[in-house]
Order: structure tokens, then C-alpha cells, then sequence
């Protein structure tokens, strides 16, 4: 039976639109890319494994990772380093937001407060958080305020500046229009550039908890017993490769589950945003 000349028609347009430009391609092309790629690296990664092209030692199996990782979950010590890694992770990324947020719609606005915060947090942000080490166990010892202040120093400067372009990417007409229908400064900046950015500022924070998860390791090597990072180190130094491939797909998960409450939170408060999709 031929299809309704419509449908067809509505069917060469979606794969035309594979090719073009950013193009919306539709959902269920979207998930197929998405779900090719995951398949994609499992696959490589079995064949390479069970074809003994690897060592076990270096690369386990993914039923040996599987099962490990299944053993993991029926002990208490990794649901301890799952909560106080999200400890670490949520405190350091919290006092970055509070701080640089403010920071930076202030560097987005005013350009005497741009001169005063940009080139140095711009000079800053190059110096890896891993050269602070040294210096944090000085200034904070070797509690938890050290390991929440690495992950702070690793996302605080980019926060700021990230924070500032949001504001930048506000459209002058918006600025033009509130003060001609006689808004103060202070209105423009709470009724018009702050809420216009929020859009963007949601996607700026979704990036920013990415970077501090990918500091947690880093955070965790200041004299750390405990937490995802320290269980990947401890593991490395008796060559077991299928914990720290537990450890670091245990991470990958729970820096995904926030990406997705990020971009959940977007969608929900902001559906009239493009960056809210």
C-alpha cells in the first residue's frame, strides 16, 4: 500500500535534514546518534578485552566490571564515597556560584568592574588547579575545606568569566527599550539583564558541575580517606583496573544525573528559551 504522498513528503524532509546546518533532526534520529555511540565504544571496548588484544591487567572485561561493580553496590563503602564525594562536589561547586555569579554579572555590566575582575581572573583561570595543592593544605589544611576549596579554585574562575559573557549576550534593544519606558539602572539590571540571562546562566552552571566533577579526583588526592577519587588511587596502586573503572563510571553516572537535572531545570523554568530545549 502507498503511503499518503504527505507522509512521504514529511519523510524526505527529515532525511534531508540530517545534512543540513543545524538542522533539527527530530528525537528519534537524536537518540539513535546517541545511542550508536554508547554501543559503538562497548563494542570496541569487548572486542579489545575478550579478544586478549589487551591485557586483562590494563583492560578488564565488561562482564568482569560488570560483576564488580554489582559486588561494590551491596557494600556500605561505596555508598560512604558516593555521599561524601557529592558532599565535596555540591559544597565546592555551591561557593563558586555564590561568589562568581555576582562577580561576574558585575563584569558583564560595568566596565570599570570588567578592567578590575576580567584580566586577572582571565590570568588566574590558566594556572591549574593542581599547582593551589601545596598552597590549599597550607591556607585549609587537610579536612574537607581543602577538598571543597581545590574543587572551588578548579571552577570559580571560568564561573566568573562564563557568567560575564551571559550578561554580554543580552541584546542592547532589550537595555534601549526599558529606558525608554523610564526604567532606573538598578531595573534594568533586576527587570531586564538578570532575567534575560537566566536562560543562559542555567547552561553556564549545567558546564560548571561538569568541571567540578572532573576535579573530584584532583580534590581528593589532599591526603583524602575516603571518596570516589581516593578509591580510584587506592585501587591504582594495587593494579586493580576493574575498581577504578567502577570508580570512574560511577562518576561519569552521577555527573550525568546532574547534566540531566541541569538541562531538565532549563526546559521546565524556561521553555520560551532556545537554550531551554
Amino acid at each position: 500500500m502507498d503511503l499518503p504522498r504527505e507522509k512521504v513528503r514529511q519523510m524526505k524532509k527529515a532525511n534531508g535534514s540530517l545534512t543540513r546546518i543545524r538542522a533539527d533532526v527530530g528525537r528519534s534520529w537524536y537518540m539513535t546518534g546517541a545511542l550508536s555511540s554508547f554501543v559503538g565504544l562497548l563494542f570496541i571496548w569487548a572486542l579489545l578485552s575478550y579478544g586478549e588484544y589487551v591485557n586483562s591487567t590494563f583492560l578488564p572485561t565488561p562482564s568482569r566490571v560488570l560483576a564488580v561493580f554489582v559486588q561494590m553496590l551491596q557494600s556500605p563503602n561505596l555508598w560512604s564515597d558516593i555521599g561524601i564525594s557529592v558532599y565535596r562536589v555540591t559544597m565546592g561547586f555551591l561557593l563558586a556560584a555564590v561568589i562568581g555569579i555576582p562577580l561576574g554579572i558585575l563584569a558583564g555590566t560595568f566596565k570599570f568592574a570588567e578592567a578590575a575582575i576580567q584580566p586577572l581572573t582571565e590570568f588566574i583561570r590558566y594556572m591549574p588547579a593542581t599547582a593551589f595543592i601545596p598552597l590549599v593544605m597550607v591556607w585549609a589544611g587537610i579536612g574537607e575545606g581543602a577538598k571543597i576549596l581545590v574543587i572551588f579554585i578548579g571552577t570559580f574562575f571560568q564561573m566568573v568569566l562564563m557568567v560575564a559573557d551571559n550578561i554580554r549576550l543580552v541584546p542592547e534593544d532589550l537595555l534601549s527599550a526599558s529606558y525608554t519606558l523610564g526604567a532606573t539602572r538598578f531595573q534594568v539590571i533586576t527587570r531586564v539583564l538578570i532575567p534575560a540571562m537566566m536562560p543562559n546562566l542555567m547552561d553556564t552552571l549545567r558546564l560548571m558541575i561538569g568541571w567540578a566533577w572532573t576535579y573530584l579526583v584532583v580534590a581528593e588526592l589532599v591526603a583524602a580517606n575516603s571518596g570516589l577519587g581516593y578509591s580510584i588511587l587506592k585501587a591504582q596502586r594495587f593494579l586493580k583496573t576493574d575498581v577504578i573503572f567502577v570508580g570512574i563510571l560511577v562518576i561519569g553516572i552521577l555527573g550525568l544525573l546532574t547534566d540531566r537535572l541541569f538541562a531538565f531545570a532549563n526546559k521546565k523554568l524556561f521553555p520560551w528559551a532556545e537554550g531551554g530545549s
